[in-house]
């Protein structure tokens, strides 16, 4: 067992205030004390000592996409080194709405790679008229016996599933609500590519559904008569909204006071980044349709719908950060802690804390990465 020992640094504490002060590891956790002496002294003089981030909505990285998982069996491999080196060190990526066929050779990749936490099942149960970049053809209603299926192949890693409460018939295939009222059982849903009024998101909400998909995307906006899903989330305090910070999808004026107005401890930063992050300008492809990125842009063919992000979680709290004015502080828990807690995982990581897991990142005053520790594999509950 590895003991070692992060001497002077300006650590964020488990109150999410900066301390300077010393951090001792031993073997995979964060310890009070340990008797030997320590096998290695990081001087962390100067830096930042910060949680690993927790991503737990994006599509892919380093040129390969989360669903190739299924066919190429290097790319989840490939996929976790970048983020891990990205200072993201808990990673649950997202599917695309695909065909059952396609998605349960992608459960059963993701249940035999350790390093996930858990899956995000972003389709295929959402409105034909908010697809965004997910492919139409593959929209299908609600149906809990094929969540069913899924969940069973993926070993129950799947910890949130995106519904859009307004489609749907009559069970076994359909209606939202019906859907809703078993799948709560068995995971967290998100509300997600919906068209629905404040009325349903409303009732949705108080049947549990508990998160908002990167909201502001793919859903009605405020409207003084018409206020819809955003102000209903906002009305209850059991919803956590996910926003991306990567300076294309959203406003820094709308993520600015999101974060003042929804608060610190109920949004949660996410990249939903596709497989050109890290990669250069070119062509690409998200759940089968082609993407072209330029820069930090990624739209499908047409120039005009954005296909996902290219900007990993960590650039995204820089951002945040030096753009749109968000503390530091609260940035890195938004993009930590919060979404840490919403797959369930809070008691292992997410912030540093006696106990957790010992996934740390090392950040000089620019907020430059200058080292990652991570030293689990994956974590699961």
């Amino acid at each position: 067992m590895k003991n070692f020992i992060i001497k002077n640094g300006i650590v964020l504490n488990q109150d999410f205030e900066f301390k300077r002060g010393d951090l001792k590891i031993s073997g995979d956790l964060i310890v009070d004390d340990f008797s030997d002496e320590p096998d290695e002294i990081i001087d962390a003089e100067n830096f930042y000592v910060v949680p690993g981030l927790v991503d737990i909505h994006f599509h892919g990285c380093a040129g390969y996409d989360f669903c190739d998982s299924g066919e190429k069996t290097e790319a989840l491999k490939a996929i976790y080194d970048y983020e891990t080196s990205a200072g993201v060190t808990t990673i649950c990526p997202a599917t695309m709405t695909l065909p059952e066929e396609k998605l349960i050779p992608i459960m059963k990749a993701a249940r035999n790679f350790p390093g996930l936490a858990g899956i995000y099942l972003e389709g295929p149960f959402i409105s034909k008229n908010k697809p965004g970049a997910q492919n139409p053809d593959y929209i299908i209603e609600p149906d809990i016996n094929f969540l069913k299926r899924l969940q069973n192949a993926s070993g129950n890693l799947i910890k949130i599933v995106a519904i859009a409460p307004e489609v749907g018939g009559r069970l076994p295939v359909g209606n939202a609500f019906d859907f809703i009222n078993e799948a709560k059982k068995i995971t967290r849903l998100s509300l997600a590519h919906t068209t629905c009024d404040y009325e349903t998101a409303k009732r949705a909400f108080e049947n549990g559904v508990g998160q908002v998909t990167h909201i502001f995307n793919a859903m009605p906006g405020i409207h003084h008569r018409e206020p819809g899903p955003i102000i209903a989330a906002l009305e209850n305090p059991n919803v956590n909204v996910e926003i991306i910070c990567d300076g294309v999808h959203i406003h820094e004026a709308v993520v600015r006071n999101t974060v003042k107005i929804f608060g610190s401890d109920r949004v949660i930063f996410i990249s939903d980044s596709m497989e050109a992050t890290g990669m250069k300008d070119g062509d690409y492809e998200l759940g089968g349709q082609k993407v072209i990125k330029r820069g930090n842009l990624a739209t499908l063919e047409d120039g005009k719908t954005i296909a996902g992000s290219v900007t990993n979680l960590f650039d995204c709290v820089r951002t945040a950060v030096n753009k749109m004015k968000i503390p530091l502080e609260t940035a890195i828990k938004c993009a930590s802690l919060n979404p840490a807690r919403a797959i369930g995982l809070e008691k292992s990581i997410g912030s540093i804390e006696t106990g957790k897991a010992a996934n740390l990142v090392l950040l000089d005053k620019k907020l430059n990465l200058v080292r990652v520790i991570k030293i689990q594999l994956g974590i699961r509950k």
